[in-house]
C-alpha cells in the first residue's frame, strides 16, 4: 500500500554560504535557502505523519491478516533526518480452510485495506481482490448448502 512519494529536492548548492564571511547577496541566498529548507522539512514532517498514520490504520484493523509490521521508504531531509514518504503492510490473501473461514478472513482483509481515511490505489486493489475471493467462497458455500439440501430431501 503505497503513498505517493515526495519529489527529490537538491540542497547541495550554496552550502559554503553557511560558513564564514558572506556577501549580502550570499546572505540573502542563504536566508532564502534556510526558508526553503524549513518549508521542505515541514512538508516532510507532514508526509511522515500521514504515512505512519495510514500504515498504522492498516495494522490496527488487520489483526490476524497482516503479515508482520509496516515497512517504510525514507527520504533524508535537509536537516539530516529520515522521513517516511511511503509505506506498506503485507496482507495475507490466502483462502481459509473452509468457505466460512475464507468469508470471515476476506472481510477482515477488506476492513484492513480500507481502514485509512485515504485508501491508496493499491489499498483499493487489495480490497477488491478480497471481495472477489469472498464472493467465490460465498458461491461455494451456497453450492454446498444446495447439495446438502437436495440430499436431505431425498434421504
Amino acid at each position: 500500500m503505497t503513498v505517493s512519494s515526495l519529489s527529490t529536492v537538491d540542497y547541495s548548492q550554496n552550502v559554503g554560504s553557511y560558513f564564514g564571511n558572506t556577501s549580502k547577496k550570499e546572505s540573502d541566498n542563504s536566508l532564502a535557502q534556510n526558508q526553503e529548507e524549513q518549508k521542505t522539512i515541514s512538508k516532510l514532517k507532514e508526509i511522515d505523519q500521514k504515512v505512519r498514520a495510514h500504515e498504522m490504520a492498516h495494522l490496527s484493523a488487520g489483526a490476524g491478516v497482516t503479515k508482520g509490521g509496516a515497512s517504510y521508504s525514507f527520504k533524508r531531509g535537509p536537516d539530516g533526518r529520515n522521513y517516511a514518504v511511503a509505506g506498506e503492510v503485507p496482507i495475507d490473501l490466502s483462502p481459509g480452510k473452509t468457505p466460512q473461514e475464507t468469508i470471515s478472513k476476506m472481510q477482515r482483509v477488506q476492513a484492513a485495506a480500507l481502514a485509512p481515511a485515504d485508501p491508496s490505489p493499491q489499498d483499493l486493489k487489495v480490497a477488491s481482490k478480497a471481495a472477489q475471493i469472498e464472493a467465490e467462497a460465498r458461491a461455494e458455500l451456497y453450492k454446498n448448502d444446495q447439495q446438502t439440501s437436495t440430499i436431505s430431501i431425498w434421504a
